[in-house]
């Protein structure tokens, strides 16, 4: 069983790694919302890394995200925290390979393997956390751009990235894009992956309780010959009387 839930929870943390990855490298994270938007409009999708214009030809063009100084505070949180649990997320799926009971790996005792997949179950969740408050700060300022009825940077779907609006223009509005939701499906994966890991752990312990004890004996005193008191005095009397 044991062995069961620690491959189990190798499998998600790898499949969760592998979609905040993706998740991160995509451009799609907010979406231009077309409701009631003329067909031949320009479509713009934005990420963490570019922000992309589909034209009324079907030319997409991109501009990416350069430098620190230019982007909120917000949106800076949310490139970091995706980027730790990219981080904790692969370095975790390579401990927890290591630690697969499947895999001999020289000389190596079933509690080091134990304590390795402990290691990876308890990254894989940090993981976890990481990319799922990313995703949901983000979310959040989608939500908060989406209810408001004039532009701001510090808002929304531009993330503090700025935008030229002519006099009076109303904002365009964004809703959730694919890569949000990628984003939390990888994070569901690493938690219960992680969850899995940390269960395991105490099956793979090894059982104190079956080694065999040795019994102590202690070692038999040795026969030795019994005087009797009364001759040994006497035995000291007659040396004394050669002296």
């Amino acid at each position: 069983m044991a062995t069961a839930l620690q491959t189990g929870g190798f499998v998600l943390g790898l499949l969760g790694a592998a979609a905040i990855i993706a998740a991160t490298g995509m451009n799609n994270w907010s979406v231009k919302d077309r409701q009631g938007d003329v067909v031949t409009s320009v479509y713009t999708y934005k990420g963490l890394w570019q922000n992309c214009e589909v034209g009324t030809s079907g030319f997409t063009e991109c501009r990416p995200l350069y430098g620190l100084l230019g982007f909120s505070g917000t949106f800076q949180t949310v490139r970091a925290l995706m980027i730790v649990g990219i981080v904790l997320g692969v370095i975790g799926a390579m401990i927890a390979l290591f630690s697969l009971k499947c895999l001999k790996m020289g000389s190596m005792e079933d509690s080091s393997k134990a304590k390795m997949t402990l290691t990876a179950g308890v990254m894989f969740i940090i993981a976890g956390i990481c990319a799922i408050a990313g995703a949901s700060i983000y979310a959040h300022q989608i939500v908060a751009s989406f209810m408001m009825t004039t532009y701001n940077p510090n808002y929304g779907g531009g993330m503090g990235q700025g935008m030229e609006m002519g006099g009076g223009n109303m904002m365009p509005r964004y809703t959730f894009g694919p890569a949000l939701f990628v984003a939390w499906i990888g994070a569901a994966l690493l938690l219960l992956g992680g969850i899995l890991k940390c269960v395991a752990f105490r099956g793979l312990q090894p059982d104190k309780s079956t080694y065999t004890g040795v019994a102590y004996k202690a070692p038999q005193a040795q026969n030795r010959p019994v005087y009797d008191d009364h001759h040994a005095e006497d035995g000291k009397r007659d040396n004394q009387k050669y002296v």
